[in-house]
């Protein structure tokens, strides 16, 4: 079992107090504990602001990027173990894990190059200069500069390897420093991550800082020249932007929260044509594929209503081949949801969709997975439904069940009637 601990000040410490047990949502075995009570979050800070800051800005953005490179570097020596801890933490199936942990070593490549590219430069002239004076003696000219800060990025549960780095990479080559703090449940790989980073004495002290558990005072502590990176939910997020450093010190914020996305097949599209297999791919994919939770996940599919049987008829077929069970075994092809309270609203929300729609296959009722003890594990089944009316089923357009959850609203018409009817999510 994994003691989490937390990367600040250059030293591995852990925090005081009472730990929290972290669970494989397949077994739910006990895989990793972790706390963050009595942890100096404005002297973590403080050290980012005063020793990672400057350390960073020396650097040219080819040396920057040439950091990234590294990190990806060490990252791939270790890939098999990261998928397997993936599987372990995140109930993600070995191309699930793929998806997560390559894509976060393909992301540090991708802007390694782009640093490359920038070459020898600490600045980016930004657009051409202007004169401020009927004469030429007086010129403003925009630059582009690091902002002497710290980047505080908080990550959702789903991606906790290509979620992470996706915000250290460009912030790095912008020469900000990073504290990180995952989704505590799926922490343990981004530890592992960010541990085999440090071990391999890459990035210079104080450029990166990692928090396995809860934020505590965190954000109270963050002035005007630093910032704040957010996945996860709206209502978390507007939480977040109620908080003193964003309504009274200027502290910025971006934000990456829920979404509705929808695919709309066609009226000209006929069952065995090309598109209507790429649709129905699509379709699937993002049922299965992390068991449904991606924020770009399809979650509602609007069909004409004369194509409603072909469209279920193909769409039942392929749901029919999906295993749910163990991650770690070969033949399961979907995972659990991550956690307990994951498992609950998803439930909850196949019931409350229910409430206009008609459940086709699967539903809120638990599922034996497959290699799991009985009763074990955090499984969903696959759910397909049908609403009764596309234009008002409210609860279909602004409720995500963020799981392996789609549902079809069938139209008449022509593909604008569609188009609006998206409009409403």
């Amino acid at each position: 079992m994994l003691r989490l601990q937390s990367y600040l000040q250059d030293k591995w410490v852990s925090g005081a107090g009472t730990p929290r047990q972290l669970v494989n949502p397949a077994t739910e075995a006990v895989i990793a504990e972790t706390t963050t009570k009595g942890l100096d979050y404005a002297a973590a800070l403080a050290y980012a602001r005063d020793v990672g800051g400057p350390a960073l800005r020396s650097m040219t953005f080819a040396e920057r990027g040439a950091l990234l490179k590294a990190m990806s570097r060490a990252l791939y020596e270790k890939r098999e173990e990261l998928l397997s801890l993936s599987t372990a933490c995140n109930g993600a199936t070995r191309g699930d894990s793929k998806f997560d942990v390559d894509g976060a070593m393909g992301t540090l490549s991708a802007y390694a190059r782009i640093g490359a590219e920038l070459g020898d430069g600490r600045h980016l002239i930004d657009g051409e200069a202007d004169r401020l004076s009927s004469g030429a003696r007086y010129v403003g000219q925009h630059v582009r500069v690091p902002r002497p800060g710290v980047a505080v990025q908080i990550n959702a549960f789903n991606f906790p390897a290509w979620g992470t780095f996706e915000k250290i990479a460009p912030a790095f080559l912008a020469g900000v420093p990073v504290l990180t703090k995952p989704a505590t449940a799926t922490a343990p790989l981004t530890y592992r991550m960010i541990q085999i980073i440090v071990a391999a004495d890459i990035l210079p002290p104080g450029a990166l800082s990692f928090v396995a558990g809860s934020a505590g005072d965190l954000l109270d502590h963050l002035g005007p020249q630093d910032l704040i990176a957010f996945t996860g939910s709206a209502d978390t997020a507007a939480v977040l932007r109620s908080g003193a450093g964003v309504r009274e010190r200027s502290v910025r914020m971006n934000v990456e929260a829920d979404s509705l996305n929808a695919a709309v097949l066609a009226p000209d599209v006929a069952p065995n044509d090309p598109v209507w297999h790429a649709f129905v791919r699509a379709v699937m994919t993002d049922m299965r594929q992390k068991t449904g939770q991606k924020c770009t996940a399809i979650r509602r599919v609007f069909i004409p209503r004369d194509r409603v049987d072909d469209v279920v008829e193909s769409l039942k077929a392929e749901m029919a081949q999906i295993v749910v069970g163990d991650p770690s075994l070969k033949e399961v092809t979907m995972g659990p949801v991550a956690t307990a309270s994951q498992l609950r609203d998803c439930r909850e929300g196949i019931a409350f969709l229910a409430e206009q729609a008609d459940i086709l296959a699967g539903g809120a009722d638990p599922v034996a997975g497959v290699g799991v003890d009985g009763g074990k594990g955090y499984f969903v089944a696959p759910t397909l439904l049908l609403a009764r009316d596309a234009a008002s089923a409210d609860r279909v357009h602004h409720r995500e069940v963020f799981g392996p959850v789609v549902t079809l609203l069938p139209y008449d018409g022509q593909a604008e009637t569609a188009s609006a009817l998206v409009a409403l999510g």
